[in-house]
């Protein structure tokens, strides 16, 4: 396994405000003169997309320049994650990006990328999943699902956006919770695995809310419960995972902005600060509460404490589960 120890850097707001006050370069005090770009690690369709996606409108907004996104499908997000390695330092690529970020050095024995050539920018926006099942699967709550599955070991296939998303380890944090035997399949994004769920090619998933909602309304698809702490108001319905009896089990799919290590810090911290901007937007919080999903911003410290304590998380479950490149 790659042991790659948390290392994304950051700079303080302070700071870089002192560096521009004595006298950073001019293509700091500059920027942005150009447009920006959005990478983002998914096909269209699921959270990560979406977010991504609102934010770059609302940002483009801020800075006055457009800001275009940009979906980089494949390998887990691993692809986006080196088209924006591949862009110059300069503050012009950013990527919105899930756990799998912090995931896929652990998970992976070979990725193309490290933790230290990344940096830290801030949070975008977070929410909880929905364990959805297709009409097929003959349970209606997490009892039966955990019942059934231990009565029919292999039978039931989860699908995920990709190997090392959160959808993925939570699927996995389950199974482990549970004690039961599922088999996890990987898809390029989150779109092409709701497909097959509602076709039934696979008959479970840890699912956004949003691209689970529309098709549990319609029948197509089954929810059995959230993954949050709290029942998010989209589906007040629902039970959460821990209210269906198992105590502690939290996990959410969260989007962040990131970019390369060689970002110089004044910049940094000026797109942090356009960036949590463009989340207090006004309409900002109704946009993505249809989606059950909340804004999230930070400064860089608290981003990346945030992400080092989730890659701490999923650290263990790769390990218990003995997954890919786990020891």
């Amino acid at each position: 396994m790659n042991t790659t120890h948390w290392s994304l850097r950051w700079v303080t707001p302070g700071f870089a405000a002192l560096a521009l006050l004595l006298g950073a370069p001019t293509f700091a005090q500059d920027y942005p003169n150009k447009p920006l770009r959005m990478i983002i690690g998914y096909a269209p369709g699921g959270i990560v997309d979406f977010v991504g996606r609102t934010v770059a409108i609302r940002l483009s907004e801020v800075i006055g320049q457009p800001v275009v996104p940009d979906n980089r499908t494949g390998a887990g997000g691993t692809i986006a994650t080196q088209a924006v390695l591949n862009a110059p330092a300069d503050g012009y690529t950013i990527l919105a990006m899930d756990a799998a970020l912090v995931i896929n050095p652990i998970l992976q024995d070979k990725t193309p990328y490290q933790l230290k050539d990344l940096q830290t920018v801030s949070m975008l926006g977070a929410g909880p999943m929905m364990v959805a099942v297709h009409p097929s699967v003959p349970v209606k709550n997490i009892r039966e699902l955990i019942d059934y599955a231990r009565a029919n070991p292999g039978k039931l296939n989860f699908a995920s956006a990709g190997t090392g998303t959160a959808a993925h380890l939570t699927g996995e944090l389950f199974r482990l919770r549970t004690q039961t035997e599922m088999t996890h399949v990987a898809y390029k994004g989150a779109g092409p695995a709701m497909a097959d769920l509602i076709a039934g090619q696979v008959q479970l998933a840890f699912a956004s809310i949003a691209g689970a909602l529309p098709f549990q309304r319609d029948g197509k698809l089954r929810g059995l419960a959230t993954t949050g702490a709290q029942r998010p108001s989209a589906v007040p319905d629902l039970p959460t995972v821990i209210e269906a009896g198992l105590p502690g089990f939290a996990a959410e799919l969260w989007v962040a902005a990131v970019v390369p290590a060689g970002v110089p810090a004044p910049i940094v911290a000026q797109l942090n600060g356009y960036l949590r901007k463009a989340m207090a937007h006004p309409s900002m919080r109704s946009d993505l509460a249809k989606f059950a999903v909340e804004p999230r911003d930070g400064d860089v410290d608290q981003t990346a404490n945030y992400m080092r304590a989730e890659q701490e998380k999923w650290s263990s479950v790769i390990r218990d589960a003995k997954l890919k490149g786990a020891n």
